[in-house]
């Protein structure tokens, strides 16, 4: 049954969320669990507090304790995010932050950018989780710091530190679906100088994506490599690779996949006033469809970015410039198969006491479109020493992609004459955190214009792309976090509205209410757990014709450190066996469209072994 939360029940949720905090009254921030450092929202190592932005950071513990199968099993539900997947293990999947469309939000490993330059959607199903230290999630329009795509926000994944000393480890998993995995890595760091090697191999005959039908596998081979050098005056320099490659199964083929990045950085400081660092890097997003429409679609980011960061007293500046060139090849032919974007971009971070101000600014010049000014402005002032307000106002635009452009394939043609995607973000939010307890409320709106939407004729199925004339997305966010030596609980409830203005409609693919709990009881030796996860009822279509039921899902979890440096774990996923899907699918003799379903009970079980010297 679709879920509908009333009133009540989003007041009752809000209690839940906010009332305890308050209860444990005013006292010292836990900076280190309750207020992390985060470097994406501003550009610079800051509190999240500091950074004025709507943030949320997934630890490594919190990866480790919940043991996702994906990646974005991290992200269902979390403040301001709607996943959308074609079903389970490594199928097409898109992130919507902050009800933008799938190609709204940036997605950076370790500063750098990851996306497909046809498609325009990061490669969230292939990215192994079991390589990553640290997830930040940003909301809120970032073009003004990051150009293109951040109209929704930020998503930065870091990948996996050395720490002190040598290290060590391997894993083996087995569960459902004949799914096996195995994961090992040396890592060290000694004195200024640190290395990494690590790799995963995971196989799974997968589930079935749709109703009767037959089961469609994934295979991912993912491996990350780091060197890095600390100089003796500060900064440093480092060289991150990281490849995921494989093969995953759909309905009417198979894809053969690799994702690549590397990135070098230099960063140095100059003066006691000025530091800088600069930063090249290159994607690859390489895929070879076989089956009823065959089709090769690679595509090449390189970009090299330069920031310097200026101190005065408490005040900090940051001055920068980047140049991207994306390029395409395949079996499609493009008018157009490359581009280059040019931009430079600043940023003022002021203090004045309890009162902090940041404004930002950036011109982009791209080949294709021509030029775009974006900007932001954020002031956030302390009430006392643990209530916060902030509000911030900021514009974004999305540009379409070399698909929504030139493409022309069966069922689908490109729309040359396109306009880029321009919003304006409004947003307030007040905070507590407190010595145990943190909780954050933000609302927000979105005016967007020429929004950039798939649309496709329900009698033939021809599809194309087009800028709705004007948007509105606003809605409410409520986190909250309770952590102890024995308890690890995370709460978030997100109502969202995403309306076309032109005709009333529904924006596609967002569900309106999301909510998502997780607690962990840790013990010395062990561990227990649970998430619930529920989403309200979303539309498949810009039409409204299709509607998909809301679901709610169980997950539980246990963890056991049985020997020095050995440990085990057990979770299932989907305790209830739900069957929900978040997407139709069309099928492609009779064309009449399908449920993409989700996975149902899963289990997995795990044994690891740590070395450290």
């Amino acid at each position: 049954m679709p879920l509908k939360p009333s009133l009540p029940v989003v007041v009752a949720a809000t209690s839940v969320l906010i009332l305890p905090g308050l209860a444990f009254g005013q006292s010292d921030t836990n900076e280190e669990a309750l207020d992390p450092i985060v470097v994406t929202a501003t550009l610079g190592p800051k509190t999240v507090g500091e950074s004025l932005s709507s943030v949320t950071v997934i630890e490594q513990d919190d990866i480790r304790r919940q043991q996702p199968a994906e990646f974005t099993d991290l992200l269902h539900a979390q403040p301001g995010v709607n996943v959308v997947s074609d079903g389970s293990y490594g199928k097409t999947t898109s992130v919507f932050l902050r009800g933008a469309g799938s190609s709204g939000t940036v997605l950076l490993l370790d500063g750098i950018r990851l996306r497909s330059a046809t498609a325009g959607i990061p490669p969230w199903q292939f990215l192994p989780p079991e390589l990553m230290e640290r997830v930040e999630l940003v909301r809120g329009a970032k073009s003004s710091l990051y150009g293109a795509d951040a109209v929704g926000g930020v998503i930065q994944v870091f990948s996996l530190e050395p720490e002190a000393g040598r290290q060590g480890w391997t894993e083996l998993s087995g569960g459902s679906h004949e799914t096996l995995e195995t994961t090992a890595g040396v890592a060290g760091r000694e004195g200024r100088n640190a290395f990494l090697v690590g790799g995963v191999y995971s196989d799974t005959e997968g589930t079935n994506l749709r109703a009767g039908g037959e089961d469609k596998g994934f295979r991912n081979a993912g491996g990350l490599a780091k060197v890095s050098h600390q100089f003796d005056q500060g900064g440093g320099a480092g060289v991150t690779v990281f490849q995921s490659e494989g093969n995953t199964e759909f309905e009417g083929g198979d894809t053969d996949f690799q994702i690549r990045a590397m990135g070098l950085y230099l960063e140095a400081v100059a003066s006691d006033y000025w530091r800088t660092r600069i930063q090249f890097s290159e994607s690859r997003d390489e895929q070879e469809t076989f089956g009823s429409y065959p089709s090769v679609f690679n595509t090449l980011h390189r970009s090299a970015r330069w920031e310097n960061t200026l101190t005065a007293g408490v005040h900090e500046f940051v001055i920068g410039s980047e140049v991207m060139v994306d390029e395409v090849a395949g079996t499609s032919e493009f008018t157009e198969d490359s581009r280059t974007n040019t931009a430079v971009f600043g940023q003022a971070r002021l203090n004045f006491g309890a009162t902090d101000l940041m404004a930002s600014a950036r011109l982009d010049d791209n080949e294709a479109y021509g030029k775009e000014e974006t900007g932001g402005i954020a002031l956030g002032h302390e009430l006392d020493r643990v209530h916060r307000v902030r509000v911030s106002y900021a514009t974004s635009f999305r540009a379409p992609t070399f698909n929504d452009l030139y493409l022309t394939v069966p069922y689908y043609t490109g729309n040359p004459n396109l306009e880029p995607e321009e919003g304006k973000m409004m947003e307030a939010g007040i905070t507590g955190r407190y010595d145990t307890w943190f909780w954050d409320v933000a609302v927000y709106q979105n005016d967007v214009e020429d929004l950039i939407t798939y649309v496709s004729d329900p009698v033939t199925f021809e599809g194309t792309v087009e800028n709705v004339q004007s948007a509105r997305i606003r809605g409410i966010e409520l986190s909250s976090g309770f952590k102890t030596t024995n308890w690890d609980l995370n709460a978030a409830l997100t109502w969202a509205d995403s309306e076309n203005l032109d005709s009333g409609a529904r924006l596609p693919r967002r569900a309106e209410k999301n909510l998502r709990l997780d607690v962990d009881r840790l013990f010395d030796k062990w561990s227990v757990g649970a998430s619930f996860i529920a989403e309200s009822d979303r539309y498949n279509d810009a039409a409204n014709n299709s509607l998909l039921p809301g679901y709610g899902t169980v997950d539980i979890r246990a963890a056991w450190n049985f020997l020095p440096g050995w440990s085990a774990s057990f979770k299932v996923d989907n305790v209830l066996d739900r069957r929900y899907a978040t997407s139709l699918g069309n099928d492609s003799v009779t064309f009449e469209p399908f449920d993409y379903l989700a996975a149902g009970r899963t289990y997995m079980a795990s044994v690891r072994y740590d070395f450290r010297q």
